[in-house]
């Protein structure tokens, strides 16, 4: 962990991960002040900041609460449900990063006069230089396989990695847990966080308090071009591409397929070899470099969290898309999701699936 400048905000959940982060930070002999993040009056929250201020209290660095309820609903509660009001799944986290943890609380630290701001994510960066000679910073996978969460930092620009710390990055998850009993840092009983951290518990029940029901034919495709009504959906915004759990059907089990919106149809198939594709188009590209790699490019590509990583080649179609075609094909591609592009560990940078 380079250390140029040496005051350093670090974001804290009161888990494990970022709470070792900033306990590395001070070891580096970084000035650091914990930051917790309010986003919504949730229990969870509650307690998540109770935990933090113990863990501030007990590494001895100042600690402060940052109230973004306001800016959170806005910007992240309001895009996720309308994105599901538009029939597609979005990835609040993803913007989430964009927008509030490198976004506000960057912001927020440079006022401050703080060097950098630090997280508990599973990434890691890297400075260089280009072939005009110029500092770049790339970004790169977590050491840990399972806990790299590059992902969700796709839509990062040079003027944020330029300032972001990752002090876990280079650690494997059981590695964290051995430095958090080195520090004496308490976490036994403490229950990991969900991914949406502003949905209290299901995303189905969430999506009924905010959005109308409006119910319509569920049909199935027996065959291309084929299709006949086998039962009634609650409304288009409850599924998603490629769910086979709770479609309510007999004679199963049934895949949703495809969401006509114009007809309100739910679209289901019992052929799960129907939800494999070979291509998807993505808009709203970011390139991590700050500018497009020469493409035609063979990368490999990764449609969802836990996806594995597929070779791919990226082609531009219109000045806003890309066409990304896979060697093989893929399962339920989804619109609204990422799509990411790595070369190796190293994040290109990604789009959203249309």
């Amino acid at each position: 962990m380079e250390k140029i400048n040496k005051k350093a905000i670090i974001a804290m959940s009161g888990g494990a991960d970022s709470s070792v982060a900033a306990a590395l930070l001070k070891r580096a002999g970084f000035e650091i002040s914990g930051i917790f993040l309010k986003l919504a009056d949730l229990p969870k929250f509650r307690e998540s900041e109770k935990r933090a201020k113990k863990i501030a209290k007990i590494l001895k660095i100042p600690f402060y609460v940052f109230n973004f309820e306001k800016e959170f609903k806005k910007r992240i509660v309001d895009y996720f449900l309308e994105e599901y009001r538009r029939g597609v799944t979005p990835n609040p986290c993803v913007v989430c990063n964009k927008e509030i943890k490198f976004g506000l609380l960057l912001e927020k630290a440079l006022s401050l006069d703080a060097d950098y701001i630090a997280t508990g994510h599973y990434a890691r960066t890297q400075r260089t230089k280009n072939k005009k000679q110029k500092t770049e910073f790339k970004l790169f996978k977590g050491k840990d396989k399972n806990k790299d969460q590059s992902y969700f930092l796709w839509m990062l620009s040079q003027k944020q990695l330029k300032r972001v710390l990752f002090p876990v990055g280079n650690y494997t998850r059981k590695e964290v847990e051995k430095l958090a009993k080195k520090f004496k840092l308490p976490f036994s009983g403490v229950r990991k966080s969900q991914e949406i951290c502003f949905i209290p518990n299901t995303i189905e029940n969430f999506l009924k308090r905010h959005i109308k029901l409006k119910k319509g034919p569920v049909v199935e495709q027996v065959h291309y071009g084929v299709k006949k009504i086998i039962g009634q959906h609650q409304g288009l915004w409850f599924y998603t591409i490629g769910q086979r759990k709770g479609i309510g059907l007999p004679g199963g089990p049934f895949y949703v397929l495809d969401k006509d919106f114009k007809k309100n149809l739910l679209i289901v198939t019992k052929n799960e070899r129907d939800l494999y594709k070979n291509e998807l188009v993505a808009k709203n590209i970011n390139w991590i470099a700050g500018k497009a790699p020469d493409l035609p490019l063979k990368v490999k590509a990764k449609i969802r969290y836990r996806h594995e990583p597929a070779a791919a080649t990226i082609h531009k179609i219109l000045n806003t898309k890309y066409k990304i075609l896979f060697s093989s094909p893929q399962r339920a591609i989804t619109p609204g999701q990422s799509v990411v592009f790595y070369l190796g560990k190293e994040l290109l940078g990604g789009g959203i699936i249309c």
